[in-house]
């Protein structure tokens, strides 16, 4: 395979961004020469920016049946990345799809078994995983440094949104166009480095607010209670309705805390053990010596590019995803679980009950009585890319 001919499917805000990179030659290997999206603005967008002699299709059947592309990005709204992915799996296309891996996890699951049939590469945009200072977290995390995790807490406060955001379009913050709101649109990428880091919990308790700040119909500010396997417990909040607003993760181990606030690594060191301490120490007030140490982080973040340049050298030599398309539906659960707690106002065991969450979904869907206004043309999901 001489040149990787990728096609990208939405030309909105992200198709366009990355379309853009590999144009400009940043993705050693590969070449648009494919776009696919239901407004013929964004076309003939395409073909300006990219040059008249890429084909461009509204239709998605007709991309698929006659697009000359080896693998294919999929920007468009959440509800549409499962099935358009399977569609391409079944036309023997790569696949490398933009977060999150879609709305609901019954539908996911279908597309990875889609995925594992199909044999050919799956990647989602979980750019996150390359960043440096994400990746020593991790692996300060998996190498025991910091013992055995006690508790986590990730406050992300920071994603405050106006109004006319989310009147920019129809699909925006309403259940049948996007199946949620911070945590599917937002919050993705931290849910999945949540669980990259720490891993999968087994039990949570939801608590959504819809609509507090915001004229939407979907979740806009978010607490959340989980709990592990091994006894650790875990907070994690969201809100678009904040500002400043804050972003701060916290591991408590038994070997100390690690602290990651403005892309900075602090390190609470304690020279005893916590459950050493709890067991040796004389005197109720006694706490172990504590070192603090700034964690040197090396390396520069990649971004975007980085994702679709390791999806390339996959296809063309077989390396080894940094973020398997497989794995998009850990952090999906997180999310489901979270919404499906707060509607039951109840916790919820994982894993989810799949069919229990789409049921709800679907009874949101239908009983909304939400009426959508907006500030630019209205989405019909039924084939537009957005």
């Amino acid at each position: 395979m001489d040149t990787t001919r990728i096609g990208i499917m939405g030309y909105g805000a992200m198709g366009s961004n990355h379309a853009g990179y590999i144009q400009a030659g940043k993705i050693p290997g590969a070449c648009i020469t494919a776009v696919c999206d239901a407004d013929p603005q964004r076309l003939d967008a395409a073909k300006s920016n990219l040059g008249a002699d890429i084909a461009c299709y509204e239709d998605p059947q007709e991309f698929f049946a006659s697009a000359p592309v080896d693998g294919v990005m999929i920007c468009t709204p959440h509800y549409q990345h499962p099935p358009l992915a399977i569609q391409a799996f079944e036309k023997g296309l790569h696949v490398l799809i933009e977060k999150p891996a879609g709305s609901y996890t019954k539908q996911v699951r279908e597309m990875n078994e889609a995925a594992e049939q199909s044999g050919k590469c799956f990647a989602i945009m979980f750019q996150k995983r390359q960043t440096p200072v994400f990746r020593k977290l991790k692996d300060i995390v998996a190498s025991g440094e910091i013992g055995e995790v006690m508790r986590t807490t990730w406050i992300i406060t920071s994603w405050f949104r106006t109004q006319s955001y989310y009147d920019s379009g129809g699909w925006r913050a309403t259940w049948e166009g996007e199946g949620g709101g911070v945590l599917l649109n937002q919050c993705p990428h931290q849910l999945d480095l949540w669980q990259w880091i720490v891993g999968e919990p087994s039990y949570v308790n939801g608590f959504c607010h819809f609509g507090k700040w915001h004229n939407i119909e979907v979740e806009d500010d978010v607490t959340a209670y989980v709990s592990y396997d091994n006894g650790a417990t875990g907070v994690f909040i969201a809100s678009t309705g904040e500002a400043p607003g804050s972003d701060r993760l916290e591991i408590a181990g038994d070997r100390g805390l690690i602290v990651l606030e403005h892309n900075e690594l602090s390190f609470y060191r304690t020279r005893q053990s916590v459950s050493e301490a709890n067991r040796t120490f004389a005197g109720g007030f006694a706490k172990p010596e504590c070192w603090k140490c700034q964690i040197p982080v090396q390396g520069q973040d990649q971004g975007h590019a980085g994702i679709t340049r390791n999806w390339v050298e996959a296809i063309r030599e077989g390396k080894e995803l940094i973020a398997p398309g497989t794995e998009g539906i850990k952090s999906l659960q997180i999310s489901n679980a979270i919404l499906l707690s707060s509607w039951l106002n109840e916790g919820v065991e994982l894993p989810l009950d799949e069919d229990l969450f789409y049921s709800r979904l679907q009874k949101k869907i239908e009983n909304s009585t939400f009426k959508k206004e907006t500030s630019g043309r209205t989405l019909d999901m039924s084939n537009s890319f957005a």
